[in-house]
């Protein structure tokens, strides 16, 4: 008779439960049970488990064995379980003492061979271990600097099952030889990425990208402004015009002027791609803001999240605290698109299924990209456009109204010219020059807000911009006239003001004057205000 115990983590989107591996024998027939709510792939552990243990050169105790995942009533999914069950059972044969595994969180998945592979949502899962008080963790060797990111927390990091009985034994570690056939990518980490999603599908950010740079955009002086605005203070972006005018081009170079990931948002970024398999093997922290751009045949369960069981990061949390670009936004399902209604305005995603609820973080910059018309030539010039006014207004209308209230700056990106595009002087300020200028506004906010949750113009609620930090005397006139006229809603307004502090940020003044609530008011609108800002001049 014997008992033991170990930890490991159950994760539910980017959350994570600990969880207490018990182990239990008892004597009788020889057999193996495993309770507590696992799924399919934690119910074939137990063959995994035996097979690595018995390859790892221990003897696989001959008695009842249940194993009790507890608490019983969380779901468990997933290989994850694998070394904490294996440790469990041989505490219980006291093949390792009892008290050395009682206070270890153990994550890795068996191999029937002994060895231990890397799974998804380490970093997560350590967090989660560290939050409920646990200081030291075993995982796979290739997921130790993984782990390693989260402070307070001892990593010990094992590449079998024979190195970790080495370990807590205080005997001498044998050494592993890598698997596979040299020249060829290792085969252990294949566990990592799920299939199709490398980083490049449809995702970049990571993996050594380096954003396209802005000097590449002829002309265009009001959309690369509105783009500064928009990495400057967090504000969503639509881009209107013909095809070839540079729509993708602009969105393509956004990720290029916003400012690097703080720790704590690098922190959060990595814990949702390593839940997704989307985290390069050897680059355990993502730093620069991930850009996401799915393609317009993409499902709700795409975007937003989804799958079978518990729900899985979509595009939207993929895109967390950088940028999700639509682009063809008209041809996306509207029930798609105003799926993201929700998550625009709360900076996360709710998504509840039968198996339990998940919340996933999703503070993204959307960037959508749309043709006037089905033709493309529709302009206010009306030149060489051959729709039906009933065709454009069909096409205009995918976008629904309650979705544009969301976007706050509203370009008509106009073709390029001839002389902007050959011209000598046509080529404008390259990302680094621009880039400079955001994250100096970005730091003004952050001064602002210093005392407060918020850090960008684009999170502060409403009523503290109509309360606590006002504009100027009189600035709000033409805001307020269009409120009346019903060409803003409340929601708009706000919207306004947030833009209307962001290009003061821009301009280095302390609060937004007249002007620069002219300048929100154009970029919303569209329309003209005589203001300079979409002109090319600085702020």
């Amino acid at each position: 008779m014997g008992f033991a115990r170990a930890c490991s983590v159950a994760l539910a989107g980017v959350d994570g439960v600990v969880v207490e591996v018990q182990a239990d024998l008892e004597p009788g027939v020889a057999a193996f049970t495993l309770v507590g709510l696992p799924d399919k792939t934690l119910v074939e552990s137990r063959d995994r488990v035996r097979a690595a243990v018995v390859n790892s050169g221990a003897a696989w105790p001959q008695k009842k064995l249940t194993v009790g995942l507890s608490p019983a009533s969380v779901p468990k999914s997933g290989a994850g379980f694998d070394l904490a069950v294996a440790a469990a059972v041989l505490g219980a044969a006291e093949v390792i003492d009892p008290g050395v595994i009682a206070e270890l969180v153990l994550v890795g998945e068996l191999g029937l061979d002994g060895r231990v592979r890397p799974v998804r949502g380490i970093l997560p899962a350590v967090l989660a271990a560290s939050e409920a008080g646990y200081r030291q963790v075993v995982v796979p060797q290739q997921c130790a600097a993984e782990a390693m990111l989260v402070p307070g927390v001892s990593v010990l990091g094992v590449r079998s099952l024979r190195q970790l009985i080495a370990v807590l034994t205080d005997g001498e570690v044998p050494e592993e030889d890598p698997p596979g056939v040299p020249g060829r990518p290792d085969p252990i980490l294949a566990g990592l990425l799920l299939p199709g999603a490398g980083p490049g599908a449809g995702l970049t950010g990571a993996g050594g990208w380096d954003a396209p740079d802005l000097a590449d955009v002829a002309g265009q002086r009001a959309a690369r402004r509105s783009l500064e605005v928009a990495a400057a203070g967090g504000h969503h972006l639509l881009l209107s015009g013909p095809p070839g005018a540079g729509k993708t081009l602009l969105a393509e170079r956004l990720p290029g002027i916003m400012p690097p990931l703080t720790r704590q948002e690098s922190l959060e970024v990595t814990a949702v791609h390593s839940v997704a398999g989307i985290l390069p093997p050897g680059e355990p922290l993502v730093t620069v803001p991930p850009y996401c751009a799915p393609h317009h045949s993409a499902t709700m369960q795409a975007l937003v999240g989804g799958g079978s069981g518990l729900p899985r990061p979509g595009a939207v949390s993929l895109a967390h605290k950088g940028v999700l670009f639509l682009d063809e936004a008209p041809e996306f399902r509207p029930q798609v698109l105003d799926a993201l209604r929700q998550p625009l305005e709360s900076g996360q995603i709710v998504l509840a299924r039968a198996a339990g609820v998940v919340r996933l973080p999703a503070r993204f910059l959307m960037v959508l990209a749309a043709n006037p018309c089905p033709c493309g030539r529709y302009s206010r010039h009306g030149a060489g456009c051959d729709c039906a006014p009933s065709s454009i207004r069909r096409y205009q209308a995918r976008l629904s109204g309650p979705l544009l209230d969301r976007v706050d700056l509203r370009i008509e990106v106009e073709p390029v010219s001839r002389c902007d595009l050959l011209g000598d002087g046509a080529r404008g300020e390259d990302s680094a020059t621009v880039g400079a200028r955001v994250v100096e506004a970005r730091a003004r906010a952050a001064r602002r807000f210093a005392d407060t949750p918020w850090r960008i113009n684009s999170e502060v609620p409403g009523r503290e911009l109509r309360t606590r930090w006002q504009p100027a005397p009189g600035a709000l006139g033409q805001a307020e006239r269009d409120l009346e006229r019903g060409l803003l809603t409340a929601r708009g307004l706000d919207r306004v003001l947030r833009v209307a502090w962001t290009v003061a940020d821009l301009g280095g003044r302390d609060r937004p004057g007249p002007l620069d609530v002219a300048v929100a008011l154009e970029l919303r609108t569209g329309i003209p205000r005589g203001v300079p800002l979409l002109t090319g001049q600085r702020p």
